[in-house]
């Protein structure tokens, strides 16, 4: 039923017509909309500790690629 009423949607049809249209009040839709979306809180994690782990990889890598051009920059000027 879900289906048909984002089916319904997207034909051009508004959220509280297409409700309207399966029989079912606007509430249940949402809760039926909401029971059936996935549970990926771990996935979100895993991805979230990922991001964290690049990210401190990439900080490494340009810290030490400033540290380089800094070092060079002061071989130039003669400090």
């Amino acid at each position: 039923m879900l289906a048909q009423i984002e089916k319904s949607i997207s034909g051009g049809a508004t959220h509280k017509a297409a409700v309207k249209q399966a029989g079912i009040s606007e509430q249940t839709y949402y809760q039926w909309k909401k029971a059936a979306r996935p549970a990926s809180d771990g996935d979100n994690l895993k991805d979230l500790v990922a991001l964290e782990e690049e990210n401190k990889r990439l900080k490494s890598l340009l810290a030490e690629r400033l540290r380089k051009e800094n070092a060079e920059l002061k071989r130039k000027l003669g400090l």
